[in-house]
């Protein structure tokens, strides 16, 4: 935002402006310059300075000539041809005409300048800023006060900074409003899935459409067109499916509507999807139904401005060869290159130096924490979590304020090795200002190149919380209460494997092209361990989430999402399930819960009502159910909290004071087992909780996957909302580590190291394997070096990001991909695996 502020005040300030329609160029004079462009004529040459009035307009215009003659004029030239105004004849109406007054007509000599000038005043005024000086002889010479172009005479506005915004009424696209894009109805949104039939739902408007007449209906409409109602929409005629989305025009379609008694017969056009859509959603009065509607639109590119955001006017000024629009197109680093190379005349120079040096200090900033690869006009919903926080950095930076305490949390999220330097160094530049930069981070390049290091734990959660080192990096090595430190200096790491897997059966997209992809083909070893690698921006996601993800979710549960633009898919036969498994919330309320999430409290509650006491009073499983009315505490519904609305301020919790946070009512917290009521066992860690339910197989076969994934440590019942995204996503691990899976799900992680310690990443790493070990597939995006190198299979993007990226570097294992002088995964990779031996 800050660069497109100076990119405005540069356009307004040195752009050169050319007409739009015509190409011509705009020229715009003060008083001053028009008398002295007059003066500057061989004395003696007779002018005649003329106002122009009406330029190819239809009418007979006889009120202006009137008003001309009322305020004093004598001569017009109408169409071309001067004549006295009180002679002037009738104009035709229904014909386009020209007119403009004579205002003056002189010799060019010294005494006449007075003269001159006040009749220039004059032509202005009567013409809203133009005049036009005709010389006996010679050729017309046209001023203007505002822009005009030469050629067409199309004016333009002053421009200012807010000509160039989208955000200004001055320069937004009078269509659009500056927003850049319209809606409309999107077929790829009515009809997501296309491998469906119209009887299996492909019609998402018509999914729930389950009537009689309805079915009358679709099968008279098909059989009209003989076409099978079972065909896959993608195997219809295009014929037909333009028929069935925009309406069958004049053609009538004949269907029956049966009734109790009788069979009426009905005939009539098809309306067609689309324009059944528009006019549902035009003639609504209903907010719930217009929503519902909505979800079939989609955004499109404004025709009037392609998408630009801005005015006509705005697109006519422009610095190089480049409008604003085509500028902040580019990417961060063809946007440096453009103005490290761009030559202006001495006078832009000079007013243009000091703004072109604050937008090429910002470019570099960007480059810096490795975001060249972004375009200027990105839109911030599209950032991920890291770009969105280095940005941030980037502006810190070039505010260059000194004395500040800077925290970040995890800046290397989504950040290459590559561009991990980059950042280090922006880091020490805002320290070396004289701020203090404290970063929480587990990255080892930036603990390593840290001026002090805090340790904490020893372990986590309840087991946390202590200071372990407090030093500098060096002395971090040396001490062995550190786990941190123990795995940097080398005495403990991830292990590469002995043998990495491989297989004969893949997984293969063709020619993947959505968002920056070239058309690749990307195969995927089924029953492997597989790493998609690349610097940021090179397409990691696009290809794996929103093609792969969206391919199989399509294939194999009917979907209706879209998938990113491909020509084929191929090994569909050997998968019969697939898991994004992300970091996103287990719950949104403090209900949910990791023993509620993974189901072993099911088992808890069923212990409890088989106690003595229980069946005794008729206590079934629900009773220990603080979802459910009966035991649970009706004071706090359960959840142990009472939420407190704060106006204009977040919502805060507070303990309940009828349970005391316990959750559940007196009677049911007077059954106990070993001891133990269900409010105290909630409130067990789960190493705890394994050790009291151990003769239990089915409660201690879930609590072992929880422990097996490092979260040993949490509470059973800890509310959902203190969970990290690392704990979340481990818990959802355990979930699917506990369950008898077929041996053929493919399971997707995007970064799954993000928060989490080497030690962590080392049971990550373990856990993962356990899952290829039972005959799954496991693909994972990832920049971390000690997951990548324990990977069977790495499929390795870029080789840069954005319009530079989305091509294949390179496939193979990671000894292979090391070898790969082109991949910058491979240069550091190669580093990691010469600290091991490589496998057999």
């Amino acid at each position: 935002t800050e660069i497109y502020d100076y990119l405005r005040l540069l356009f307004a300030r040195i752009g050169s402006v050319h007409c739009h329609l015509c190409g011509g160029p705009i020229t715009s004079r003060s008083l001053d310059e028009m008398i002295d462009r007059v003066m500057s004529l061989k004395p003696g040459t007779r002018i005649v300075i003329i106002a122009p009035l009406v330029v190819a307009a239809k009418g007979n215009h006889a009120k202006l000539l009137k008003r001309l003659q009322r305020e004093g004029f004598a001569r017009v030239r109408i169409d071309g041809e001067q004549l006295e105004i009180e002679s002037a004849p009738l104009l035709k109406s229904h014909q386009k005409h020209t007119i403009e007054v004579v205002v003056d007509r002189l010799i060019v000599k010294e005494s006449v300048q007075n003269r001159l000038a006040d009749s220039l005043e004059l032509a202005l005024s009567q013409s809203e800023g133009m005049a036009v000086i005709d010389v006996l002889g010679g050729t017309p010479v046209t001023f203007s006060e505002k822009a005009v172009c030469s050629r067409c005479n199309t004016s333009y506005p002053p421009f200012i900074p807010a000509s160039f915004s989208f955000n200004s009424p001055r320069g937004a696209c009078p269509e659009c409003d500056g927003i850049g894009s319209t809606t409309e109805f999107d077929p790829d949104l009515i009809v997501p899935n296309p491998i469906l039939s119209l009887r299996e739902g492909a019609i998402v408007p018509w999914a729930n459409r389950h009537t009689v007449f309805f079915s009358e209906f679709l099968d008279a409409f098909t059989a009209h067109y003989n076409v099978d109602i079972y065909t896959p929409y993608v195997d219809l005629p295009e014929s037909f499916r333009r028929i069935l989305l925009y309406g069958s025009g004049k053609e009538k379609i004949t269907y029956h509507l049966y009734g109790k008694k009788n069979r009426t017969t009905h005939r009539k056009p098809f309306e067609g999807i689309i324009p059944n859509l528009k006019r549902r959603y035009v003639e609504t009065d209903s907010h719930q139904v217009r929503d519902d509607i909505r979800r079939f639109m989609n955004f499109t590119p404004c025709p009037h401005c392609n998408g630009t955001r801005l005015n006509t006017a705005a697109g006519a000024v422009r610095i190089g060869d480049k409008t604003i629009s085509e500028t902040v197109a580019m990417s961060v680093e063809q946007a440096a290159y453009f103005f490290r190379k761009l030559h202006l005349e001495p006078k832009k120079r000079l007013i243009g130096d000091r703004i072109l040096k604050e937008i090429m200090d910002r470019l570099g900033f960007l480059v810096d924490v490795g975001l060249g690869y972004l375009t200027l006009d990105r839109s911030a919903a599209t950032l991920s979590g890291g770009e969105s926080q280095r940005i941030r950095l980037a502006t810190q930076i070039g505010s260059k304020l000194a004395g500040v305490l800077y925290v970040l949390d995890e800046p290397s999220i989504g950040l290459h090795q590559r561009d991990n330097r980059r950042l280090l160094s922006t880091l020490f530049k805002m320290r070396d200002l004289g701020n203090t930069v404290l970063v929480v981070e587990h990255d080892e390049d930036t603990i390593l190149s840290s001026d002090w290091v805090v340790d904490m734990g020893p372990g986590a959660g309840i087991n946390g919380g202590h200071v372990v080192f407090s030093g500098s990096p060096a002395d971090l090595l040396k001490d062995e209460n550190s786990l941190t430190g123990q795995y940097l200096s080398g005495n403990k790491r991830i292990d590469i494997p002995d043998v990495r897997r491989k297989s004969n059966r893949y997984l293969t997209i063709r020619e993947a092209c959505a968002h920056n992809l070239k058309k690749i083909d990307a195969a995927f070893p089924l029953g492997c361990f597989t790493c998609v690698t690349g610097v940021s921006g090179s397409g990691k996601s696009t290809l794996v989430l929103e093609t792969l993800y969206h391919i199989l979710a399509q294939q194999l549960y009917r979907a209706r999402i879209q998938a990113g633009s491909h020509t084929a898919v191929s090994g569909l036969e050997h998968v019969d399930k697939v898991l994004h498994i992300d970091q996103s919330p287990i719950g949104r309320t403090p209900r949910s819960n990791p023993g509620t999430y993974t189901g072993v409290f099911n088992f808890i509650r069923e212990l409890f009502s088989k106690t003595a006491d229980a069946r005794m009073r008729g206590y079934k499983p629900g009773r220990f159910s603080f979802n459910i009315k009966g035991g649970r505490c009706e004071a706090c519904g359960g959840d142990g909290l009472v939420r407190i609305e704060m106006h204009f301020l977040p919502d805060v919790y507070v303990t309940c004071d009828i349970c005391q946070g316990k959750r559940y009512n007196r009677e049911t917290l007077e059954i106990r087992y070993k001891g133990k009521n269900v409010s105290d066992v909630l409130d067990m860690t789960v190493n705890q909780t394994l050790l009291f339910f151990q003769r239990v197989p089915q409660i201690r076969r879930k609590l072992e996957t929880l422990i097996d994934v490092g979260l040993g440590y949490i509470r059973l019942g800890q509310p959902a909302t203190t969970l990290s995204g690392g704990e979340a996503q481990r818990i959802k691990l355990a979930r699917e580590l506990s369950k008898k899976g077929t041996g053929r799900t493919v399971y997707i992680l995007d970064e799954p190291t993000t928060g989490l310690h080497v030690d962590d990443n080392k049971k990550l790493v373990q856990v993962l394997n356990r899952l290829v070990d039972g005959g799954n597939t496991v693909i994972v995006i990832e920049h971390n070096m000690d997951v990548i190198k324990t990977a069977d299979f790495i499929i390795d993007l870029g080789p840069e990001g954005g319009e530079n990226g989305g091509r294949v570097v390179g496939c193979g294992t990671p000894e292979e991909i090391a070898d790969l002088e082109t991949s910058y995964t491979g240069q550091y990779l190669k580093k990691v695996l010469s600290a091991s031996s490589r496998p057999s």
